[in-house]
């Protein structure tokens, strides 16, 4: 009966290890079930172009000017231009009849010295002038520039011949083409700002003196490097890094940064192009964690 009793202990003990072992796997295999899986935004790395750039503002001036003066004094009897007016070298800009009470003598003509556009005339039928008052400001070429300052942090990337897209208010949606055509020679100890000057394609001839204008000098191009939406790099601990995703799993990717430009970063060391990388939902995110994709957002 002894025996009896003691099997049926034994008995019971192990159906009783064996229902705990049982329930400590299924717990086991409960939670490797229910290992999170994180929503997440993801793009593709590209292989393309970025650029580094300087954005400036200035008003727009006349540039190179010549001034017009008459060879005789005498009363201006004629203006044959007016401001704005486009004139040839040699052109005649005005009639000065050099006369005096009870003399009389051929009336002078006053040309253009240069090829340009009246952007100034102080003369007005009627007033006497001398050889030493200008009757007429005539502006070079298409003779418009833009003055603008550099914060003395920028200046050691800009130089003459650097290319420059130009932006006005006064014709929204349009890109004018420019050039850094001269860099002052010193900073100004007041503003800590340099003075460069851009000329300004004019051959439509809409843009006026006075005008103001965004100008954004392109200071660096990139050809043919991996760039990617700034939002997928994290920083933590001095390491950057990316997560990319391959199987709805993500890999931690250790990265070195280029230069930040517009939200877009260039990847010198780490990505390859074609890469899919987490944009969004990355911050709970470890190596190896799986993941579902949400959105894809469209490629840079």
């Amino acid at each position: 009966m002894k025996n009896f009793v003691v099997m049926v202990s034994s008995i019971g003990l192990s159906v009783v290890l064996l229902s705990s072992c049982s329930k400590q796997n299924q717990t086991s295999v409960a939670l490797a079930q229910e290992a999170p899986v994180y929503a997440v935004n993801t793009t593709t790395a590209v292989r393309g172009q970025i650029q580094d750039y300087l954005l400036l503002s200035g008003d727009i001036i006349a540039g190179s000017t010549v001034d017009a003066y008459p060879e005789v004094a005498g009363k201006v009897t004629k203006l044959s231009v007016s401001i704005g007016s486009r004139v040839e070298k040699g052109a005649v800009l005005a009639t000065v009849d050099p006369s005096r009470a009870g003399m009389n003598y051929i009336p002078s003509v006053v040309r253009s010295p240069i090829s340009g556009t009246i952007i100034s005339l102080p003369a007005q039928v009627g007033m006497t002038v001398s050889q030493q008052v200008a009757l007429a400001r005539i502006a070079g070429g298409q003779g418009l520039e833009i003055k603008a300052n550099v914060a003395e942090r920028f200046i050691s990337k800009v130089a003459v011949g650097l290319g420059c897209e130009i932006t006005l208010d006064a014709y929204p949606g349009e890109t004018f083409a420019g050039a850094v055509i001269e860099a002052s020679p010193t900073v100004d100890p007041a503003s800590r700002t340099m003075e460069v000057k851009i000329t300004i394609d004019n051959s439509s001839n809409r843009l006026k003196a006075g005008m103001f204008a965004k100008v954004k000098i392109v200071t660096e191009v990139k050809d043919s490097i991996i760039k990617i939406p700034a939002t997928a790099l994290i920083e933590r601990f001095g390491e950057k890094y990316v997560f990319t995703v391959e199987n709805n799993k993500v890999r931690k990717r250790t990265v070195k940064q280029g230069i930040l430009i517009d939200n877009i970063v260039e990847i010198q060391e780490g990505l390859r192009g074609g890469e899919d990388v987490v944009i969004k939902g990355q911050s709970l995110l470890e190596d190896g964690s799986q993941v579902n994709i949400v959105e894809r957002v469209a490629v840079l």
